[in-house]
């Protein structure tokens, strides 16, 4: 595969799948009151989350894997510009491609672990005792499998690529300026998203609420502009 090739197959991936990962997102908002439903308590959660029955699953299993198109992305991007020969983005890849897999692993405990608890919380047959045992363990997984693997370490290694990559598009010639300006400072906004997982362990701690829905947002936009460019380049 030639370079403009490799370049113009990159920027379809940035496009897709930031555009891929709207679709479940927005079924979740849906059917499932996502993200809101995070802040009730976990028997609620868990009763809501059997409601939905094999559709919502099928729904998170999606939200999981249609980020695929990021990851190809983010690991072809430093190939397909690399007549740039830039350390920045040759440093990028790594931190990029664990942060797109710590969040589908994240991600994927709907699929695969809640479901279990879901069904034992509800079952008519299962003791008080169990119940509980059930809540236990369900807080333990949300805040692991999704503060610590999908929101702490994959936020946070996505916003280091995002960083290196906004600061490459200054001495590039595919990318222009104010898109690495438009990519340093969705970074800062995201990051501070990182206080509402902080705030899960540390009581009265300062929180900016609205950081992480605005942080995602401009992030998939940015991902987007990057792949037209990659698309136009020649």
């Amino acid at each position: 595969m030639n370079t403009t090739s490799l370049r113009k197959w990159t920027g379809w991936f940035f496009i897709a799948g930031a555009v891929l990962v709207n679709i479940p997102y927005t079924l979740l908002i849906m059917n499932f009151d996502y993200p809101d439903i995070l802040r009730q308590p976990a028997g609620e959660i868990l009763t809501r989350f059997q409601a939905g029955g094999a559709s919502l699953i099928y729904t998170w299993l999606a939200f999981a894997w249609v980020g695929l198109p990021l990851l190809f992305g983010i690991a072809l991007l430093e190939k397909a510009v690399a007549q740039e020969n830039s350390t920045l983005l040759k440093a990028a890849t790594v931190p990029g491609v664990i942060g797109a897999i710590t969040q589908m692993v994240g991600l994927l405990r709907w699929v695969f672990v809640v479901p279990i608890l879901a069904r034992t919380f509800t079952d008519p047959a299962a003791s008080a005792a169990t119940k509980d045992a059930v809540l236990v363990a369900f807080q333990v997984i949300h805040q692991y499998g999704g503060v610590v693997m999908g929101e702490h370490l994959g936020q946070a290694f996505t916003i280091l690529w995002m960083a290196l990559v906004s600061l490459a598009m200054f001495k590039s010639s595919i990318f222009k300026p104010w898109l690495g300006w438009f990519g340093l400072a969705t970074s800062v906004i995201y990051a501070l998203a990182q206080t509402e997982l902080l705030a899960t362990v540390i009581p009265n701690f300062f929180v900016v609420s609205i950081a992480g829905l605005l942080g995602s947002i401009l992030w998939l936009v940015w991902m987007i502009i990057m792949g037209v460019f990659l698309l136009r380049s020649k």
